[in-house]
């Protein structure tokens, strides 16, 4: 299962490298798929990138999602792992 985080974007460097904010944990992301991404955007990010530009609303959305996935903070089940 693949699945993308949603982060704001607190920092553009030159090389369109940015810091975002992954519910309070500092990641380096590249925003080259997401050229229309800014400062205090909020992204979806998967492997690295930056892949969507997305509404605050929908990135909130999505965490309380996230929460809902029983094994977020243990081990995932077995056939999870598989």
């Amino acid at each position: 299962m693949c699945l993308a985080i949603p982060a704001k974007v607190v920092l553009i460097n030159e090389n369109r490298m940015a810091e975002v904010d992954i519910h309070g944990v500092t990641r380096t992301v590249s925003l080259s798929l997401t050229p229309d991404a800014e400062l205090d955007s909020w992204v979806l990010v998967h492997a690295g990138f930056a892949i969507q530009v997305v509404d605050e609303e929908f990135a909130n959305e999505s965490w309380e999602l996230i929460k809902q996935i029983e094994w977020i903070d243990d081990e995932p089940p077995a056939e999870a792992s598989a």
